[in-house]
């Protein structure tokens, strides 16, 4: 029995088999309101190769009443079964299949979402399709290389609005509430949209000199409105479209470009064509550092990228999802680090300091991949958004493109686009291009970077002479053994790096050097610095350009212990900031000493991203990694620290914000906690911080979770912020409480009911599990074990991960975690999603107990 799955055998042969032409869609949501289910009607016009031959359709519905093959009923109970509609002796040439049925709405963000207001107490319906979820609401052929138009026809409630692909129709078309849309360009599935309710909505448009012009809209809930910073979303998308209209030589292919802020998104964004959908958290309710502002801006230039490199050209199968997202994440940050005007040119070093952080941590589970990954079905695609997916690809392609060079790059990508719009690739065709505008042979450089799985660390070695002079430099490579589970061998790689030489100047560490040379091998002699004098520091990998580990030598570790914050560039303080954290996880760095290299240089960071990330990576560190006997030392010289920060931060900066969130997370002792309470209630105050609705939460939530403050207190401030944020703030705080009770009604909620919507339980979960409660959380890793596969056969997938993931329990670092965790791998035959997931899930207990042990053995040396 197939369920919901989907293998790329199938794929391939109903690809072959079938030629799609056409949907005729309708849907009628005139009930949206009172939710449950609806009518969806769906006409689909396709080829067939073959006279007679057998093929399905996918539809996930509660009601099935009326199949109709070329004109002949079939039998519904004969024919629909798991998720698919048998469609047996086809005709050569053209068919049409009609599918009458009763789809349903869902609160798990997949599908056609519902949600209702409480402000307005209206519901507001969005889609999410990718990856195999628009057959949640209308019959059809759900994967990417089966390409079709696509004619919606929505009757909606009186005064609510449809958006979707094909641009809104004029309101004076709209007859008998019925929303007729022109067909889309031909697209995939999974980038189809509805989106209907009574949105607030902002217009303008794209104009270019030569004439080009391109309707814009963004789109929220009316309850949202006020806090909408319209102006700057516009501006945002338009440096993009300057961009990357100039860089791809191509035309934005849609009609229009609608933006809409959506809420209970499972993701950051979705790259529907012309008409993408955002997380309405994107919407700031309260001051914000200007961190939250540069992720929102890469999101939307992320999605905005995808109109070409997805959506335009879309790959054939999901093996090449990391082509997708790596280009659209190498391609954003590219835009906002180098586009005139942009708010951001430190991109890359949010880029370093953040994403391959990701990446490193995905490379280092057993479930470490190829890039290119071997994606066998759909189970195996919806684990695989994951930080190889995104961060290592973009990574990859930074490094790919400072080895063909940029204007080659761009010039195979603009061929690329010109040869497939519209169409279907592979790997194979982007390379091929690359190849033929750079003059390079890929195939080595593919296998080596794209098949196969790991980290390469760098390391360089340095001899002088007495008088200082370096007599010899040499760049060693290694490969580490991948780890335990993973598939494949380590390797080593050929890399195009920059290596920078830095200098003390009048107590700044400035770069005084720079060379860019290729290295290959497990050594590599850099002749060209013998003879110069030997820097402070020598940074491998200066500009970020490659992909790996990056390990400094004695005296450059010396100087960079010393002077970290000096750095008078983001990029080398990010890469070195980096470097050490990642010491750190590997257990080559104690963890209290990394808390004190933290101390001795984040004064002087400037950059607030990178700030942000210490932050939570101390934490992280201290509750984790920290000898447990030394962990409540570690977290009072750190709340310390925090709230010396925060006296001293300039009023109203985003550093001082900073630092009341990570104050605010920490804050423990008696009188920490009362002087917490003291800025909620406003007795005590600092000049510049404002305690925002934002704020008071991040406040009050710690509150609770310490015991000072219970359920009266999380009512009064649901009361002041009585919208749909507030609701998941108080069901954060609520199971945030240090109460056996509290906890049991936290669990029961998540998994014994099944009725929270996606948010809603993210919420919970994220309520639940408090590092300063391990003991009470102790019970609850046999009641994990025992539901984990149930859940995991009988909620969404979405559902079903962020209780696989976000209910393991990580704070219980212990061998009997392993131990308990093994028996169940062996016992439960968990199916390879769910093992995956859980099998990363222990690797961080893993990883943790080995840097416990080596805090502890840095604290007897």
């Amino acid at each position: 029995m197939p369920g919901t799955n989907l293998t790329r055998e199938e794929a391939q042969q109903r690809a072959k088999l079938l030629t799609v032409d056409s949907y005729e869609i309708e849907l009628d949501l005139s009930g949206a309101q009172e939710g449950g289910t609806y009518p969806s009607v769906t006409t689909v016009r396709f080829d067939s190769a073959e006279a007679g031959a057998e093929t399905f359709i996918d539809l996930v519905a509660p009601a099935v009443h009326e199949v109709v093959l070329n004109g002949k009923a079939l039998d519904v109970a004969a024919v629909f079964r798991d998720s698919r509609i048998a469609l047996g002796h086809l005709a050569a040439g053209a068919n049409e299949l009609r599918v009458v049925a009763d789809c349903a709405y869902t609160n798990t963000g997949e599908g056609l979402h519902r949600f209702v207001d409480p402000v307005d107490e209206q519901a507001y319906l969005y889609t999410q399709f990718e990856v195999p979820d628009a057959r949640r609401v209308f019959a059809n052929f759900e994967q990417p290389d089966l390409k079709a138009t696509f004619r919606f026809t929505v009757t909606a409630p009186e005064g609510w609005t449809v958006i979707s692909n094909s641009p809104t129709p004029d309101a004076a078309d709209v007859k008998d509430n019925v929303w007729r849309f022109e067909p889309t360009p031909r697209i995939s599935t999974y980038i189809t949209a509805l989106i209907v309710g009574p949105y607030h909505s902002v217009h303008s448009s794209y104009e270019r000199p030569d004439g080009q012009s391109v309707p814009l809209g963004i789109y929220c809930r009316p309850s949202l409105a006020e806090f909408l910073d319209a102006d700057h979303i516009f501006d945002v998308t338009r440096q993009g479209f300057d961009w990357f209209q100039e860089k791809f030589a191509y035309d934005y292919p849609f009609a229009k470009y609608d933006q809409l802020f959506v809420p209970e998104f499972n993701a950051g964004a979705m790259e529907n064509a012309g008409a993408v959908t955002i997380r309405d958290q994107y919407i700031f309710r309260s001051k914000v550092t200007d961190a939250a502002y540069e992720a929102r801006a890469e999101t939307l230039l992320h999605e905005l990228a995808h109109m070409w490199f997805g959506d335009l050209v879309t790959m054939e199968w999901w093996n090449d999802l990391w082509l997708n997202e790596s280009f659209a994440t190498y391609t954003s940050i590219a835009c906002q680090a180098d586009a005139e005007g942009s708010r951001w040119p430190q991109a890359w070093t949010t880029f370093a300091n953040s994403m391959k952080t990701w990446a490193y941590r995905q490379d280092q589970l057993p479930s470490t991949h190829p890039i290119m990954a071997e994606i066998r079905d759909l189970d195996d695609v919806l684990v695989n958004f994951d930080g190889i997916t995104y961060a290592k690809g973009a990574s990859v392609l930074k490094q790919l493109v400072a080895y063909v060079g940029t204007d080659a790059f761009f010039k195979g990508v603009q061929a690329y686009f010109k040869a497939h719009a519209f169409g279907n690739t592979r790997l194979s065709d982007l390379l091929g291009a690359l190849e033929e505008t750079s003059g390079r042979d890929l195939t080595a450089w593919s296998k080596a970077w794209l098949e196969t799985a790991g980290i390469n660390i760098l390391r360089p070695e340095v001899e002088t002479d007495a008088s200082g002079a370096i007599t010899s430099f040499a760049v060693r490579q290694e490969a580490p053994a991948l780890p335990a589970g993973a598939k494949g061998e380590p390797v080593l790689r050929p890399h195009r790096i920059a290596v920078g030489m830095y200098d003390l100047v009048d107590g700044k560490l400035v770069r005084t050097d720079r060379i860019e040379l290729d290295i290959d091998g497990d050594l590599t002699v850099v002749p060209e610095l013998t003879g110069r004098t030997r820097p402070a520091v020598v940074l491998l990998n200066d500009d970020d350009l490659s992909y790996a580990k990056v390990r400094l030598d004695g005296v450059s570790l010396g100087h960079v212990t010393a002077h970290l914050g000096d750095f008078t560039e983001s990029m080398p303080r990010a890469l070195c900031w980096s470097s050490a954290w990642d010491m750190t996880r590997d257990g080559e760095l104690a963890t209290r000493d990394y808390l004190a290299l933290v101390l001795s240089g984040i004064g002087k960071e400037s950059d607030i991203g990178v700030v942000q990330s210490l932050h939570r990576q101390v934490r992280l560190a201290v509750d984790l990694y920290a000898d447990p006997a030394w962990r409540d030392q570690g977290l009072a010289i750190w709340t310390e620290a925090t709230l010396e920060h925060l006296r001293a931060a300039a009023p109203g900066s985003d550093h001082q914000l900073a630092w009341a969130r990570a104050f605010a997370a920490t804050a423990r002792t008696e009188e920490q906690l009362t002087y917490l309470s003291a800025l909620l209630d406003g007795s005590a105050e600092i000049e510049g911080l404002a305690v925002d609705t934002e704020l008071r939460w991040a406040f009050l939530e710690r509150l609770v979770a310490t015991g000072v403050a219970d359920e009266p207190a999380i009512a009064a401030e649901l009361e002041r912020d009585k919208t749909a944020a507030g609701e998941r703030h108080a069901a954060t705080a609520r199971a945030a409480r240090p109460t056996a009770e509290a906890k049991a009604q936290a669990w029961a909620a998540v998994v014994e009911d099944d009725s929270l919507p996606n948010a809603v339980q993210e919420a919970v979960i994220g309520g639940f599990v408090q590092t300063d409660q391990r003991e009470l959380l102790a019970p609850y890793t046999e009641k994990y074990f025992a539901v984990v596969k149930q859940v995991w056969e009988t909620r969404s997938h979405e559902i079903a991960q962020q209780i696989a993931v976000g209910l393991y329990p990580s704070l219980q670092v212990s061998q009997q975690t392993l131990e308990t965790t093994d028996a169940w791998l062996a016992s439960a035959e968990p199916n390879a999603a769910l093992r995956r997931l859980v099998s990363e899930s222990r690797s961080g207990v893993e990883r943790a107990l080995r840097a416990q042990a080596a805090d502890a053995a840095a604290a007897a040396a």
